[in-house]
């Protein structure tokens, strides 16, 4: 006799994924479900340490590589009907063409993993941030819950994810994951929609079975969450997958993760903040947080259509990046490889370029921490950054008055100065009062690509 059970229901099915998620394999949480006990896991060390981090926007989206914010291209053609867009595919594609259609067409035939980790250990970061599924819903890997809208069934046949992480961590370098909570036009997710997220078929069916595969076969070191913003961390079921990845899952003691996991979470709950996209804080923040920028001030995707003159030069790369680490923050600085799998040429330049300048002034931002001011007015802007007894001033632009005064560092009998591009002279300089200030005799130097110094103070307060 065969006895035919009755289908599970979605919320059955939430149950059951929370409870796995829960008990897992370590044994007894340690971090409750709860935004509470979430919330006071400390950050682990590396993250703080390492300062600059390379995010990269790549997906069938790269393909068209079309308009501003080109990632969201089928969002704009399909739901906003921007008349840009309509006319770019009106005129370029035939009538029955269909947004899927542009996943054959994204071969990735250049795509080598080992030269992109190149240019990234190149660069100066510590680590990478890569998409595997952006709001589209294509997978850059085998996703068992994206049947033919993923990187292995369609398109480049690879999986990409799996690839840059091994090229990637062979550089020693720790590998994140961006990953879009919500798909614009997947059934499921506007079912759940429609019924004000009172059903959760989405979460049950993908969301959470795929951030669990993503976790146990490529090990992030770090989760960017995106593409909350619609429904509540309730709907998502955040809290339950966080305190699975804090105490059972096999990252458990290393991941970071991000603030984007529902309605009210930005720059609330999470490991650390994003807050918002280019966020730039006015005020020195009491929570770790990170500043996610694209060299391509236009797009995060890449776009066929970008112009020299909407890319940040290096000086303004260095410049955000000086400004966000005196502040407290981590640096993640985007691009947008074409679909084909290269990086276009001025975007490696400028990678390389920002490394040149962090292989001399490095000792400045990585592992630094805030000093209790983070900048002062002057001839030029200077920013702060100090590490153990050292304090470093970074110069953005070199003074066009000889001798350079400082104000705000407090002198003492040991107090000595040096400029990192000359780390065995030490500069000669006097004091401006009897405890405070200095004024430097600044040496001759060439221009620089970067248009910043850093002057290394010992000695001071």
């Amino acid at each position: 006799m065969v006895i035919m059970l009755p289908p599970l229901r979605p919320t059955c099915i939430i149950l059951i994924l929370i409870s796995v998620l829960l008990i897992g394999p370590g044994g007894a949480a340690h971090y409750e479900p709860n935004w509470a006990s979430l919330d006071a896991r400390p950050l682990p060390g590396w993250y703080d340490e390492a300062k600059i981090g390379i995010f990269v926007h790549w997906g069938v989206f790269s393909v068209p590589g079309y308009g501003q914010f080109s990632e969201w291209l089928w969002y704009w053609w399909r739901h906003d009907k921007r008349a840009d867009i309509v006319e770019f595919m009106k005129t370029n594609y035939p009538p029955d063409f269909k947004y899927a259609d542009f996943a054959r067409k994204f071969h990735a035939e250049f795509f080598d993993p080992d030269a992109w980790a190149d240019i990234f250990k190149a660069s100066g970061a510590r680590y990478v941030v890569f998409t595997s599924k952006h709001h589209e819903g294509f997978t850059n890997w085998p996703s068992e819950t994206s049947w033919n809208w993923n990187s292995m069934d369609v398109g480049p046949h690879r999986d990409l994810v799996g690839e840059l992480s091994a090229a990637v961590r062979k550089r020693s370098l720790h590998m994140g994951l961006y990953h879009s909570l919500y798909e614009w036009y997947n059934p499921l997710y506007l079912s759940d929609k429609a019924s004000g997220f009172k059903t959760q078929n989405f979460v049950a069916m993908k969301t959470l079975p795929e951030l669990r595969l993503l976790v146990e076969t490529y090990r992030p070191d770090l989760i960017w969450s995106d593409g909350d913003w619609e429904a509540p961390d309730t709907y998502w079921n955040s809290t339950q997958f966080l305190a699975w990845l804090y105490n059972d899952s096999p990252v458990k003691d290393e991941v970071v993760t991000n603030d984007r996991w529902g309605i009210g979470c930005y720059c609330k709950h999470g490991g650390y903040y994003n807050c918002a996209d280019r966020y730039s804080p006015s005020k020195l923040p009491d929570h770790k947080w990170e500043k996610c920028q694209s060299i391509d001030t236009r797009s995060w995707g890449y776009r066929r259509d970008m112009k020299f003159k909407e890319l940040m030069d290096l000086p303004t790369i260095i410049k955000d990046m000086v400004t966000v680490v005196a502040m407290g923050g981590n640096y993640l600085l985007n691009i947008g490889p074409m679909s084909d799998g290269m990086i276009a040429p001025v975007f490696e330049e400028r990678l390389r370029e920002l490394g040149a300048w962090l292989q001399i002034n490095g000792d400045a931002i990585y592992a630094s921490t805030v000093w209790r001011n983070q900048t002062e007015n002057n001839t030029v802007e200077v920013w702060y950054t100090a590490k153990n007894t050292t304090v470093y001033a970074i110069l953005l632009g070199w003074p066009s008055n000889q001798p350079f005064h400082l104000t705000t560092p407090k002198i003492s009998g040991t107090t000595s100065v040096t400029l990192l591009d000359y780390p065995d002279m030490r500069l000669k300089w006097k004091p401006v009062t009897q405890t405070g200030g200095l004024v430097i005799l600044m040496p001759l130097m060439p221009p620089s690509h970067g248009n910043a110094w850093t002057l290394k103070l010992e000695g001071v307060a």
